[in-house]
Parts: C-alpha cells; structure tokens; sequence
C-alpha cells in the first residue's frame, strides 16, 4: 500500500506554498520512510510556482533546506514534457476521477473527494489543508545568493 499525501491550499499557488506542501509530506511521511536521507530530488514541471526560472522558488527551498536539515535539488521538465513526470500518471488520473462532475463548493469538500481517490494496487491519497495565506509578488532579497 502506498500512500500519497498532497497539500490543498485555500490562498495562492506561491513557491512558498509548494515548498509548504514539501515541508508537510518530509514532516509527516518522508522522515519516517527514508530516515537515513541527506538529499531529495525533486521532479518539478517547468511552471507555475515551481519554474526552473523563478528566483523566487529557488530562495524558498534553501529555506526550507536550511529549515529540515536536507539538501534539495531540483530536475526540471522541459516545456511540454511533463507528460514524463511520474505523477502525472499515477495520482493525477486517480485524483482526477474522483472529483468528476462535482461543483467544488468547499475546501472540505475538495478534500474529502480527494481522499477518494485510490487504486487497485494500493495508492491512496491524504489531503492537507494549509489554510493560511501565502503572499504574492514577492521580490527576492538582493543578498538571498552569494555571488
């Protein structure tokens, strides 16, 4: 059985709201599974808040890689190949059937169907809710790099 857990925001899509997400699956699932760790690859899309070209993105996760004790690197798709990324095909469709035809009229209810989604050979899915608001069009400090 394999579980899979997601953040579920009530603000914006921000950086600092996908290294939240991050933060909450090492808190709560990825420490225990892999507890002799020292770095994690992550296989991000090429947009959004996670773009390979955002300053942004990139001071959020030394934050929360100087906050959890763990190196982060990051692999990006290039445009038009996140079809390639392994979630794609093994949450997205599950997640996707299970809030078929519904009108979301609640993050409550967003998630409950969420946690809906399964399969035959074991995945499940949790949900999170992170309700806080996560600030937009923020600006990277000029000192956030060394040079």
């Amino acid at each position: 059985m394999e579980e899979c857990p997601h953040g579920l925001g009530t603000s914006h899509d921000t950086s600092e709201f996908a290294c939240e997400c991050l933060a909450l699956w090492w808190e709560q699932q990825g420490r225990d599974r892999y507890p002799t760790a020292t770095k994690l690859l992550l296989l991000c899309d090429g947009g959004g808040s996670n773009a390979s070209n955002r300053h942004v993105f990139k001071e959020a996760l030394q934050h929360l890689a100087d906050r959890l004790g763990i190196e982060i690197r990051v692999a990006h798709y290039p445009p038009y190949c996140s079809k390639y990324n392994p979630i794609e095909h093994r949450v997205f469709p599950h997640v996707t059937r299970a809030c078929q035809g519904v009108v979301f009229e609640s993050v409550e209810l967003v998630s409950d169907l969420i946690a809906r989604a399964h399969t035959q050979t074991g995945l499940t899915v949790t949900t999170s809710i992170l309700n806080r608001a996560f600030e937009t069009c923020r600006i990277v400090r000029d000192n956030a790099f060394p040079k």
